[in-house]
């Protein structure tokens, strides 16, 4: 049976503390749904390129953004998994109420590899695998420096061990969602079930994490860029919790999801402070909302007499203001008119 070994220490409580306080924030925003649905656009396309990137996709950020937003056929295996994570990402909250399992984490390795590596797409692993690096100056004089040697190499072994983390995460209902996330986090890249993807697997699975319990990841924040900080620091801390403990690691992915926060809500504060710009009413515009609020209501043939303006300018007038949401059209179109929203 799985448990965790770790100790709520004092920093570990004062960011769980903050996470609550600036997630509150965050949805206490009411961020304007379109603005909404543009920033979970680029939260989504942020994360595919960041976790891609971690497990050495070449692609630039550009070319992610390019690859997504213009929806074409991936030409390479390289922009094939980055097109497999971001449509895995999108579809995440299919599995909201979907108990993480053994066979949804194999289904999401079989979407993630699926014409990228088909042979090993939705396996689990039954050999032995290492995390480490080469070091040394030439290819011939290379050594590998082993970094972590999963606990278990055959197939029926690793499958029990992460059907014992998933029954850990079904029943555990006690534990701060940063700190639960954080435990699964580590524990899965521990397992390392798989040949290949595991970490990109491993940051789904923790994306879903959170949204299982009602943290909008993606739509408000993502974790992806604070890993992206700085890599070698993340894989340091996760494989610091190697030991048994993780406490450090549980320190550095709540200072990650604080930090994600934070970040998530100055930029939609920011947004939302330049929609708030966009929609206040030019010079003209003014004139047209005092003329309005002394008649109630008016057409735009009003605005050529009064204004001295072309029937064209004083139709722009009219739905400038009507698409910042400071008037709303009545009537039908030959007999409309225009009054204060």
């Amino acid at each position: 049976m799985f448990q965790p070994k770790y100790t709520l220490s004092q920093k570990l409580l004062s960011n769980i503390a903050q996470i609550e306080r600036l997630y509150g924030q965050i949805e206490g925003l009411k961020i304007p749904q379109k603005l909404e649905l543009n920033l979970q656009r680029d939260n989504l396309i942020q994360s595919s390129y960041v976790s891609n990137s971690i497990e050495g996709n070449p692609l630039s950020l550009r070319e992610v953004t390019n690859l997504l937003l213009d929806d074409r056929v991936p030409i390479n295996r390289d922009e094939k998994e980055v097109k497999n994570y971001f449509a895995i990402l999108q579809n995440l909250n299919s599995y909201l109420k979907k108990n993480i399992d053994l066979e949804l984490i194999k289904d999401i390795h079989l979407d993630l590899l699926t014409g990228v590596k088909d042979q090993i797409a939705g396996q689990i692993r039954n050999k032995k695998v290492v995390i480490g690096k080469y070091t040394g100056q030439s290819k011939e004089a290379a050594s590998l420096e082993i970094k972590h040697e999963p606990p278990y190499h055959q197939k029926e072994k690793i499958k029990k061990a992460l059907e014992e983390i998933c029954d850990w995460n079904i029943k555990e209902s006690q534990l701060p969602i940063s700190v639960k996330a954080g435990i699964f986090h580590h524990q899965f890249v521990y397992i390392h079930p798989f040949l290949d993807g595991n970490g990109r697997v491993c940051r789904l699975l923790t994306a879903l994490i959170f949204l299982q319990n009602q943290y909008w990841i993606n739509k408000y924040f993502i974790l992806d860029d604070y890993y992206d900080i700085d890599r070698i620091q993340y894989s340091d801390a996760l494989h610091t919790a190697d030991s048994g403990d993780k406490t450090q690691w549980l320190e550095y992915f709540t200072d990650g999801v604080k930090y994600s926060l934070q970040s998530a809500l100055s930029s939609n504060k920011e947004a939302m402070l330049t929609l708030d710009i966009e929609k206040r009413p030019t010079s003209k515009e003014k004139e047209v909302l005092e003329i309005i609020n002394k008649r109630k209501q008016v057409i735009s043939s009003d605005l050529v007499k009064i204004l001295k303006v072309s029937r064209q300018q004083a139709h722009n007038l009219l739905k400038g203001l009507v698409d910042k949401g400071l008037l709303e059209k009545k009537g039908s179109t030959k007999k409309s008119y225009y009054q204060i929203r």
